[in-house]
This record gives structure tokens, C-alpha cells and sequence, in this order.
């Protein structure tokens, strides 16, 4: 995952919410009633996350699907000792028999 493409999407999420509460905001009825624009601001930008942050979405979600099977995808050296430890496994069964 590119830190790159985390701080893009992190920025523009929160831009999609603090620009409609900034704009909701000037009207006196949120004023006095914040928890509703603060309602209001979350469902405009999450609506806005879907329709325009899908690309940034697949760059992130990607990146931690590579890191992820990088870190489960098995080295030689490891392949290696798994095969040494079934061997080992195997001699003591068998002397123990």
C-alpha cells in the first residue's frame, strides 16, 4: 500500500464531510440544531465517498491484499524447514514405533 494513496483518501473523506457541515453550517436552523448537520454532513460524505473515491478505495484496498499475501506467501528457506520438520517428525514416529 502506497502511504500516499492512504493520506489522498484520508484528506478527501474528510473533505466530503467538513465542506458540507461548513456549508450547513451557515444556515441559522443548523446552528441551533448542530447535531443535525453533523447527521446530514456524514451521509452527504459517505454518499460522495461511494460515487467519487472509488479509485483511491481499489489503490488502498489493493495495496493491503499485496502486503497481505507477501506476508502468508511461504519463503524457500521456509518451505525449507517445514520439510525438514516433517522429516524429523517422521524419524521420531518411526523410532517411537
Amino acid at each position: 500500500m502506497k502511504t500516499r494513496s492512504a493520506v489522498v483518501y484520508s484528506v478527501l473523506r474528510l473533505l466530503a464531510f467538513l465542506v458540507p457541515l461548513g456549508i450547513m453550517m451557515l444556515f441559522p436552523i443548523f446552528r441551533e440544531m448542530y447535531w443535525l448537520a453533523l447527521i446530514f454532513a456524514a451521509l452527504i460524505g459517505v454518499s460522495l465517498s461511494i460515487i467519487f473515491l472509488r479509485r483511491p478505495l481499489d489503490d488502498i484496498a489493493e495495496g493491503l491484499a499485496t502486503r497481505r499475501q507477501e506476508r502468508t506467501t511461504k519463503t524457500p528457506a521456509q518451505k525449507d524447514a517445514d520439510v525438514e520438520d516433517a522429516a524429523n517428525a517422521a524419524l521420531r514416529h518411526d523410532d517411537e514405533a
